[in-house]
């Protein structure tokens, strides 16, 4: 299986860029639109729901670690995946916080990906991903 990860670092307060990670109306405004919903509680349920290029889709996982202001864990299952929704073929995604340069470095860890190809364009999205985070908790 194939990982990848991609990181920043944010000027921000880091429970401002916690808030940023698991907050549903804070996420949809830099996660392509995303609407969030879980409680963050490990072994509760996560569903990613929005419209991607014209096509609906709703994602799912369950929450594996939520340390508030340092990590929060999930997996993952992509309705664009092609795949079935099996425990083994569900990718985890890993978010630390780390005190950095006088503000937060933000790294996301996604593993278990089937590809390099598949890790490559993961690798891509969560740039774009911190990229808007960023963007967003700096103006």
């Amino acid at each position: 299986m194939y990982s990848t990860s991609a990181s920043t670092v944010i000027q921000a307060p880091r429970k401002r860029v916690w808030e940023a990670l698991t907050k549903p109306e804070i996420v949809k405004q830099y996660f392509f639109g995303t609407d969030l919903v879980t409680d963050w509680v490990p072994g509760s349920s996560l569903v990613f729901r929005g419209e991607w290029e014209g096509k609906q889709y709703e994602d799912h996982g369950t929450v594996r670690e939520f340390e508030p202001e340092r990590t929060l864990s999930y997996d993952y299952w992509s309705s664009f995946s092609g795949h079935e929704d099996t425990p083994e073929r569900r990718q985890i995604i890993r978010f630390d916080l780390t005190d950095a340069d006088g503000g937060v470095k933000v790294t996301v860890h996604q593993s278990n990906a089937d590809t390099q190809e598949r890790a490559d364009h993961s690798k891509k999205n969560w740039e774009g991903v911190l990229a808007g985070l960023k963007k967003l908790l700096e103006s």
